[in-house]
């Protein structure tokens, strides 16, 4: 495979080799070096209020964790979801543990569907096609998508969505959809700002010097929905997902009021237990003595009210603001 990639990481990495993915995947299962964990566990859901989400506030944001990576926004009268993943399965293979929060049925109006990068536990056709609203994805991903709707965002770059301000920003990932298209779609996060207040959805990354800049260019951001699952084997994970402990250590960079802990206990990628990464988040938060009011460890189907405050202004750079279409 060539070393010429269409995307890389701000640090010019590029995607996990081939021979560590087949080291991981075929020879230490083999060998019996793999941490061995049972395919379901236990996770903390609640049954969210339907026609309360089907009125979106025009004040602040409300955001509800809908399992995995899966988001609903809501803030200015206007409903994204990021991510979203609702059906049984992911690429027709990997059985949801918990959840869906919601289902397409249940869900709100929504205005678009923003996507962080083409891999199958974030970019679920089937569900953006129930759902049938436009989407908002990294350069490269339309040709994903099979006829869907799609603006395409450079890093940095922002977009209107009804009443919302979305902007792409950086990620440490990759991206890859087929067995030809390594690195062909550009992955990132998203900021999204209305309603007198903002969050940040990192995507899929792992711990970046990225993160410093995003919250410089975004200050005073009223919560971070932060990964912490899927990091083990370290040796194999650790350049593209981030453990609790990473995750804690992003939030002090980006300068955030609250972190909001998302991807993990909804699919078993990894070799962690599905319920291990909220205690070594919450082990790590005490070790650091950083108030207890700032971390949210949300259930599937909560919702997290974040009101409106007065909005500092960002400054990402080369931003320029487009309508969706």
């Amino acid at each position: 495979m060539s070393d010429t990639f269409r995307f890389r990481n701000l640090d010019g990495s590029g995607p996990t080799p081939f021979r560590r993915v087949f080291r991981w995947v075929v020879l230490d299962r083999l060998a019996g070096r793999r941490r061995r964990a049972p395919a379901r566990a236990p996770v903390p859901e609640v049954q969210p209020d339907v026609a309360a989400l089907r009125r979106p506030p025009l004040d602040g944001l409300r955001i509800t964790w809908l399992g995995h990576a899966s988001w609903l926004i809501q803030g200015a009268g206007t409903s994204v979801l990021v991510d979203p993943a609702l059906g049984p399965r992911i690429s027709g293979l990997i059985r949801r543990n918990a959840g869906p929060g919601l289902t397409v049925e249940q869900l709100p109006r929504i205005d678009a569907s923003l996507v962080t990068h083409n891999h199958y536990d974030h970019l679920d056709l089937p569900t953006l096609r129930a759902v049938g609203a436009p989407v908002v994805a990294g350069t490269g991903t339309r040709a994903n998508l099979k006829g869907l709707p799609c603006t395409e965002l450079a890093w940095w770059k922002r977009l209107h969505v009804g009443g919302l301000t979305v902007t792409f920003v950086p990620g440490q990932h990759w991206s890859r959809r087929g067995l030809t298209d390594v690195n062909e779609a550009l992955w990132g996060g998203f900021v999204v700002e209305g309603g007198g207040a903002r969050v940040y959805h990192a995507g899929d990354t792992a711990y970046f010097e990225g993160f410093r800049e995003i919250g410089q260019c975004f200050p005073r951001l009223d919560a971070a929905l932060l990964p912490i699952g899927a990091y083990d084997p370290e040796w194999f994970m650790r350049p593209q997902h981030m453990n609790p402990e990473d995750a804690v250590q992003a939030f002090v960079d980006l300068g955030a009021r609250r972190l909001v802990a998302m991807h993990w206990g909804t699919f078993k990628l990894t070799d962690e237990p599905l319920d291990e990464p909220p205690r070594r988040l919450k082990a790590e938060w005490e070790r650091r003595g950083l108030p207890p009011e700032a971390l949210s460890i949300p259930p599937i189907g909560a919702s997290l009210t974040l009101p409106a405050a007065a909005e500092a202004p960002s400054t990402a750079p080369g931003a320029s603001a487009q309508a969706a279409t």
